[in-house]
C-alpha cells in the first residue's frame, strides 16, 4: 500500500534550479536509503516529503491520518521534564487506558444486568486495545532504547535542559522511536552516535514495522538497514533496488548501458548524416537519402551519460622505503595528568600494515595517537619508530591550517621550492580549481579544509601515515576516492576511524582499546566483530559452567549470604503465590464445566441469563489470573 507518493517536484532558489522532476513512491515497510552528492538537495527534499518546506511546483500527497516523524541534523526539543517523564509522555494515551480500566474493574462488583453485561463487553474490548498497543509493555519498551541510545538509569531523573546538544539530539530520536509512527525519515540519524549504538540502532530499525526514508554518509549502516536506493541527481530520482553496495554496482552497470548505447547511436546518427550529406545532390540517390534524413528527424537522441561531477584524484607515495618495524608501543598507559583512561596498551606496526583503531568514545583513541606523535606524553610506557620512517599526521580538529591562509598559500609556504604549476596541479586533483585557490581557509567548508589537509599531506611523500579521523566531513564520492588511494598507498597506515565501510575497505588488522588495555584482530572491521562475537559467547558459556559447577557443590562458599537468602524468600513467595493461581484456576474450570452444562439442560430465560452473567464474570477473573500466572512465571525464570 502506498502511504507516501511525489510528483515532478521542483525546488528553485531565485530562478536557479536545486532539483526538478522528482518522483517518488514509499510503500508500506519500505526501507530508503536517499543518496547523492553533497549540496544535491537530499536535507531539502527530506523537508518536502515531511511538509516542512513547499515545492515550487509539484506535489506531495500522503495516505488519510499517515503517522510520520522526522529526525533532522539539528533536531532538538525544549522541555523541563526529565529524560524517563519526556518518554512517559508518548504513552499518555496508553496510560488514560489503563487508568480507566482499574475504574472499570472496581465497577464490576457494584453493577448487574444489562450494565454490568455493557461493562464487560467494554472492559473486553478496551483491554484487547491495551494489550495490542503495548500497555503490558511501554515502560520496558522506554528502558531498552534509552539504554540503547547511552542513557543508563543514572540519567533518567536528569531534566532535559540538562542535556549537550548531541545528546539532546539522541533522545529526540529515542522519543521518535518509542512513538513508532508509521513512516520514519531520518536525516543522518547516526551523527553523536558511537559505533557501539550505531550497531544497536541498526539492529532495531531492521525490524521496524514501519517506512523508512534514511539520508545518511554511513555506507556500513546504509548496508544493513535499506532494501531500496534512491539517487537524486538535479534532474531525476533514480531507484535502484538493493543495499548501498548494490547500489553501486548497479550503478556501475546502468552507466556502461547508457555509454555503449549512446556510442551506438551515435555511430548510427554519424553513418545516416554521411549518407544523407554524400546523396542528397546525387539524382541517382535522392530520394534514398532523403528518406534517411526523415529517418535522422525521428531518431530520439540519447543524452550522453554523465558519471557524475568531477572527482577528486587523491594520491598518497612514499619517497623512502620503511625498516620491517615501523612502530612498537609496549604497556603504555594513556590519558591526562591524575586520569588514565587505558591501559595497558601493547603494539607492534609492521611495514604496509593499514590497522584501524576502535573502541567505545572517551576512551583515548585520539589520546593514543597523539602521545605516538608526542603531542601528549604517555603516563606509562613507551613507543618508539623503526628505521627510515617518515610520520605524517592527519589531525581531525585541522588544527594545523592557517586559516588566514588561501588555499594556494596553505600548500605553497609548507613546499616553497615546489613549481607554483605543480601546487595548482595538486590542488586540482582534490577539486580547488580556477578562483577555488584564491579563498581563504576561513571561508572553507569542513569538506574542503578535509581535503586541503589531505592534499597537505599528500605532498609530504611520508611512509608512515597517522590519521584521526579522515573521513569526517567528506561526502561519500570523496571518502571513496580516499578509500582507493589508501588501499594502493605503498606505506603504512594506522588511523582512527567510526567509518565502518572504511575500516572494512582499508584495514588489515584492527586494534581495540579498552580501559583495560587492548587487543589486535588480524582482519577487517567484519571479522573483528565476529571474533568480538565469538570471544563473548565463549565467556558466557565459561560463565554458566562455572555457576553449574558452584551450584553443584553444597559446601561451596557463597559470597552474599543476604543477598542469597533474599532471594530464596522471594522465590518462596512466587512459588506459593503462583499455586494460588492455580489452584483458583482449577476451581474456574470446574465451575465453568458446571454452568456449560446447567446452559444445556435448560430453556428457561431468567435462569439462562443468570448462568451466562456468572459464565462471564468467572472469564473475565480467569483471565486476570492467567496475566498475573505468566507475570510471575516470567520473574520465576528470571
Amino acid at each position: 500500500m502506498i502511504i507516501l507518493q511525489g510528483n515532478k517536484i521542483e525546488r528553485s532558489f531565485s530562478g536557479d534550479v536545486l532539483f526538478d522532476n522528482i518522483n517518488i513512491q514509499v510503500d508500506e515497510r519500505d526501507r530508503i536509503a536517499l543518496v547523492g552528492r553533497n549540496g544535491v538537495g537530499k536535507s531539502t527534499l527530506l523537508k518536502i516529503l515531511v511538509g516542512e518546506e513547499t515545492p515550487t511546483s509539484g506535489e506531495v500527497n500522503v495516505k488519510r491520518d499517515l503517522t510520520l516523524s522526522y529526525l533532522a541534523q539539528d533536531s532538538r526539543f525544549e522541555s523541563e521534564n526529565t529524560i524517563f517523564d519526556e518518554m512517559l509522555h508518548v504513552f499518555d494515551d496508553l496510560r488514560a487506558t489503563e487508568q480507566t480500566l482499574r475504574s472499570m474493574e472496581l465497577q464490576m462488583a457494584e453493577l448487574d444486568g444489562a450494565n454490568f453485561d455493557k461493562l464487560m463487553n467494554d472492559y473486553d474490548r478496551l483491554s484487547e486495545e491495551f494489550r495490542a498497543n503495548g500497555g503490558f509493555t511501554y515502560e520496558s519498551d522506554i528502558k531498552s532504547i534509552l539504554n540503547g541510545f547511552k542513557f543508563d538509569e543514572t540519567m533518567w531523573n536528569m531534566t532535559i535542559s540538562e542535556l549537550s546538544g548531541g545528546q539532546n539530539t539522541r533522545l529526540a530520536l529515542a522519543k521518535m522511536l518509542l512513538e513508532r509512527p508509521e513512516l520514519l525519515v531520518l536525516d543522518e540519524p547516526t551523527n553523536h552516535l558511537d559505533i557501539e549504538t550505531i550497531a544497536w540502532l541498526e539492529n532495531y530499525l531492521v525490524n521496524y514495522q514501519g517506512a523508512l526514508i534514511i539520508v545518511s554518509h554511513d555506507r556500513y549502516f546504509l548496508d544493513k538497514v535499506a532494501t531500496i536506493t534512491l539517487d537524486l541527481t538535479p534532474h531525476s530520482l533514480d531507484r535502484y533496488v538493493g543495499n548501498y553496495s548494490k547500489f553501486m554496482d548497479l550503478k556501475a552497470e546502468k552507466i556502461a548501458t547508457e555509454e555503449k548505447n549512446y556510442e551506438k547511436q551515435a555511430k548510427e546518427i554519424a553513418k545516416l548524416e554521411d549518407f544523407v550529406q554524400r546523396n542528397i545532390v546525387r539524382a541517382s540517390t535522392t530520394k534514398r537519402a532523403q528518406a534517411r534524413r526523415k529517418q535522422l528527424e525521428k531518431i530520439e537522441r540519447l543524452d550522453k551519460p554523465i558519471s557524475g561531477q568531477k572527482s577528486a584524484h587523491m594520491t598518497f607515495h612514499a619517497d623512502k622505503v620503511s625498516g620491517n618495524v615501523v612502530l612498537t608501543v609496549a604497556n603504555v598507559a594513556i590519558g591526562y595528568e591524575g586520569e588514565v583512561l587505558a591501559q595497558p596498551i601493547n603494539l607492534d606496526v609492521k611495514k604496509f600494515d593499514a590497522i584501524a583503531i576502535v573502541g567505545p568514545n572517551g576512551v583515548g583513541k585520539s589520546t593514543f595517537i597523539k602521545s605516538i606523535i608526542g603531542q601528549i606524553p604517555f603516563i606509562n610506557g613507551r613507543s618508539s619508530y623503526g628505521a627510515n620512517v617518515e610520520v605524517g599526521y592527519y589531525d581531525q580538529t585541522q588544527s594545523n591550517l592557517t586559516r588566514t591562509n588561501t588555499v594556494l598559500d596553505e600548500l605553497w609556504n609548507d613546499f616553497s621550492t615546489t613549481p607554483e604549476v605543480e601546487i595548482r596541479n595538486r590542488l586540482g586533483a582534490f577539486l580547488f580549481s580556477g578562483d577555488d585557490v584564491k579563498k581563504s581557509v576561513n571561508m572553507l567548508s569542513g569538506g574542503e579544509r578535509a581535503r586541503l589537509l589531505l592534499a597537505k599531506l599528500s605532498m609530504q611523500n611520508n611512509n608512515f601515515l597517522i590519521l584521526d579521523e579522515p573521513t569526517n566531513h567528506l561526502d561519500i564520492d570523496s571518502k571513496e576516492v580516499l578509500e582507493n588511494a589508501l588501499i594502493d598507498f605503498d606505506g603504512t597506515l594506522l588511523f582512527v576511524s567510526h567509518d565502518r565501510y572504511f575500516i572494512n575497505r582499508v584495514a588489515t588488522k584492527v586494534l581495540e582499546i579498552s580501559e583495560n588495555g587492548s587487543q589486535l584482530y588480524l582482519g577487517d572491521y567484519d571479522y573483528y566483530l565476529q571474533k568480538k562475537a565469538e570471544q563473548e559467547e565463549l565467556a558466557q558459556l565459561t560463565i554458566n559452567s562455572q555457576q553449574e559447577e558452584q551450584s553443584s557443590q553444597p559446601d561451596s562458599k557463597i559470597s552474599d549470604y543476604q543477598t542469597q537468602k533474599a532471594n530464596q524468600k522471594e522465590l518462596r513467595k512466587l512459588n506459593r503465590r503462583i499455586s494460588e493461581i492455580e489452584e483458583e484456576l482449577e476451581d474456574i474450570e470446574s465451575r465453568e464445566q458446571e454452568i456449560n452444562e446447567a446452559m444445556m439442560t435448560t430453556n428457561e430465560a431468567t435462569q439462562l441469563m443468570d448462568l451466562q452473567k456468572e459464565l462471564d464474570a468467572i472469564t473475565n477473573q480467569q483471565d486476570i489470573l492467567m496475566l498475573e500466572w505468566e507475570q510471575l512465571s516470567e520473574q520465576l525464570d528470571k
